[in-house]
């Protein structure tokens, strides 16, 4: 499969399995091929409903909100496309 394919099964993916979670904002957000193992490593994020921050001093000052997000590091399979995993990816400012 090439990286567009494997991009499209992971977006797809999160999109159904999230789908009662009402997302928003699904994106690309990084690519990995392990070519020892065969198997694409796509990080989508994505926000709920409930990662809106709106109680920060900067968003009220400036009336813009913002949205948290939220990475899923989906692992698909070369070989047959099946989606093996689907695993939360940590950020700078969580760890």
């Amino acid at each position: 499969m090439n990286v567009k394919e494997a991009v499209a099964i992971a977006k797809d993916y999160v999109a159904d399995m999230f789908e009662s979670e009402k997302i928003t904002d699904i994106g690309l957000e990084e690519i990995e091929y392990d070519e020892f193992e065969n198997l694409w490593r796509i990080t989508i994020g994505f926000s709920r409903p409930w990662d809106q921050n709106i109680g920060s001093l900067l968003a009220a000052a400036s009336s813009h909100r913002y949205k948290r997000r939220t990475y899923k590091r989906i692992a698909i399979r070369d070989s047959d496309h099946k989606v093996l995993s689907v695993k939360n990816r940590a950020t700078s400012q969580e760890q």
